[in-house]
């Protein structure tokens, strides 16, 4: 029996009997199927954090993993779910946004709309698209399923019918940077859209200063226990972009702050 590595991520949340549905239809089409839960903890409807949890997640693996990822406000719609390689990976997911931050980092090669209803289950609901049909789907692929069986193959620039949102951008000029917070982790730091390329070149002792939301903090630090707790530091983390953190507590919640909220970064 071919052994296959599936993730899943979704925002039914921790311990919802969903995901469980959707692990028990894929044992039993494929038994030998290795899955692995990458979150289950995406914001309610959150495209935009599904597709920070896939791009910081899904390249750690293994070449050929079929990542399953639903977070689909349009279930039941005529959206498009879609089969994609892009980069090393497979997906299977809702043509809706949810690879925008990865299409951005690597090329997608194929794209499959998944249309065949050979490959779902008999019946589908309308409210559960990734235990009916994204869930099996994955299964069959990962027993060697041929993707062009999926239905139509957008052969021509897959890229270009990929479905991506807007994404803000951080912008330099001179000694200055304005960028915003893109994403809130688990932990309650601030992620921001500006990386440590455009921090090149910059400070890293108190002349520089970060301003959010009328609250401030100088200097670039190396970790989170560079300063004292309750401290609100700016650091460059694993996601290779600028953070604000509080040391050993959440700075979301403490300062109140969340995605879409400006950051600004100066020197000089």
């Amino acid at each position: 029996m071919t052994m296959a590595l599936i993730t899943l991520t979704t925002d039914f949340g921790e311990g919802s009997y969903y995901v469980a549905a959707m692990k028990g239809v894929i044992a039993r089409i494929n038994p030998a199927a290795v899955v692995v839960d990458l979150t289950h903890s995406i914001p309610a409807q959150s495209i935009a954090a599904g597709a920070a949890a896939l791009a910081a997640a899904a390249p750690w693996f293994p070449a050929g993993t079929i990542h399953v990822a639903v977070v689909d406000p349009g279930v039941g719609t005529d959206r498009q779910i879609v089969y994609v390689e892009l980069g090393d990976w497979r997906f299977v997911l809702p043509n809706n946004g949810l690879l925008t931050r990865l299409a951005s980092m690597y090329a997608a090669s194929k794209m499959v709309v998944i249309e065949n209803r050979e490959h779902w289950l008999p019946e589908v609901s309308s409210t559960f698209h990734g235990r009916d049909i994204m869930a099996p789907v994955a299964a069959k692929l990962g027993l060697g399923l041929c993707p062009d069986s999926l239905g139509p193959d957008t052969l021509d620039k897959p890229t270009d019918k990929l479905i991506l949102l807007p994404e803000p951008r951080a912008e330099r000029v001179g000694d200055r940077i304005q960028g915003e917070v893109v994403e809130v982790d688990s932990f309650g730091n601030l992620i921001t859209n500006i990386t440590s390329v455009m921090l090149e070149g910059a400070p890293r002792d108190e002349t520089l200063q970060i301003h959010c939301d009328g609250h401030q903090t100088m200097g670039l630090y190396s970790t989170y226990g560079d300063q004292p707790e309750m401290t609100l530091i700016a650091l460059v983390g694993s996601t290779d972009r600028l953070e604000l953190a509080i040391v050993n507590d959440s700075a979301a919640a403490m300062l109140g702050v969340r995605a879409g909220t400006p950051v600004e970064v100066s020197w000089g």
